[in-house]
């Protein structure tokens, strides 16, 4: 997991612990050792979140929504042979 602050503070440790998650940081400053999601977060962002304004919460979940489903049954990945992930 990420040592950002949202994943490092006593609220989400406590969170954690309550629903039984073991939390398994990586190194700081150490990005290439939770790659995949790495370039997850990079492609929602240039896909997904940068190409809009949002007016609210609803409206970002909506877009989102669309967008992840899009990613997962239409959108070919490299990582898995151009393959979709539900097609993987």
């Amino acid at each position: 997991m990420d040592n950002g602050p949202e994943f490092t503070g006593k609220t989400f440790i406590d969170w954690a612990k309550l629903h039984g998650i073991t939390i398994d940081y990586i190194q700081p400053r150490s990005p290439y050792q939770n790659g995949y999601i790495e370039r997850f977060n990079r492609t929602y962002r240039t896909e997904g979140l940068d190409l809009y304004l949002f007016n609210n919460l609803e409206q970002a979940r909506k877009v989102i929504e669309e967008w992840l489903t899009i990613y997962n049954t239409e959108r070919p990945h490299e990582a898995l042979n151009n393959m979709t992930p539900n097609e993987y």
